[in-house]
């Protein structure tokens, strides 16, 4: 079996994973990773939901919604408890009453394609507001590893909205909409790739964990290119790739928001 592909199967074996979060904010880049964290969480729960809807890989997309819906709820509380200055503060209060209306969604939404649409629309005003917040506490950071962090963390995002899009295409969601938006992450997120492994501040460790986001994008990309001709099948790829590929970018953050502490 070829290497890479036992690399892609290790990782889908254990996709759904743990996303590590201290109980506390304990500096400003932390505070930018969990924000931009949050922008990634309101794609993973629509990506969870329309797989739901589509009965694509239920018990990996019923864990990653359980488990992205707390760990939102849980960095809310932080973020809105560290926010250090009123605007960020005000960014976070009208987060959570969107939050409120996105997990009544959430929970309540029989998937369907109607449903589809009123959460993808709702999953838009989380996300604008959860960027919002993260990138006013990259200005407060006023610093190039702030803005790292938030490019960084903003690649997590990109791999669920990624997935997002392909599976309401999938589902015949906003179809139009879906590939414009789709083509558009793609575009964003290799040119950032480019500029996180060209970034100074890059360490060893951190050029090597882009180097496995490089071969998990080969099966991420791959997955996305074969569209409606693989069916559930390419669906179900389609969402461990983007697993595979959000664990290892999630890790590239963290390394960035840790070089002060180093």
């Amino acid at each position: 079996m070829n290497l890479n592909r036992r690399i892609f199967i290790s990782l889908a074996t254990t996709s759904v994973l743990i996303l590590p979060s201290q109980a506390q904010v304990s500096d400003l880049n932390d505070a930018i990773n969990k924000a931009g964290r949050q922008r990634m969480l309101s794609q993973r729960m629509a990506k969870a939901y329309l797989c739901l809807g589509q009965q694509i890989q239920i018990p990996g997309a019923t864990k990653a919604l359980d488990q992205s819906m707390a760990l939102f709820d849980r960095q809310l509380a932080e973020l809105k408890s560290y926010a250090p200055q009123g605007t960020v503060r005000d960014t976070y209060l009208q987060l959570e009453a969107e939050w409120t209306g996105y997990k009544a969604l959430l929970v309540t939404a029989v998937p369907s394609v109607a449903s589809a649409g009123r959460l993808l629309a709702q999953d838009g005003k989380v996300l604008a507001l959860a960027h919002q917040g993260t990138t006013q506490l990259e200005q407060l950071s006023g610093k190039p590893l702030g803005k790292l962090v938030n490019m960084a963390g903003r690649q997590r995002m990109l791999s669920q909205r990624m997935a997002k899009y392909y599976l309401a295409m999938a589902w015949k969601v906003e179809t139009a909409t879906a590939e414009a938006e789709l083509g558009r992450a793609r575009s964003e997120f290799i040119a950032a790739q480019q500029t996180l492994r060209n970034a100074p501040e890059a360490t060893p460790e951190i050029k090597q964990e882009l180097a496995l986001a490089d071969g998990q994008w080969v099966f991420f990309e791959a997955a996305l290119q074969a569209r409606a001709n693989s069916g559930n099948r390419g669906a179900s790829e389609v969402f461990v790739a983007s697993e595979n590929l959000l664990q290892v970018m999630d890790k590239v953050t963290n390394l960035y928001a840790r070089i002060n502490r180093a």
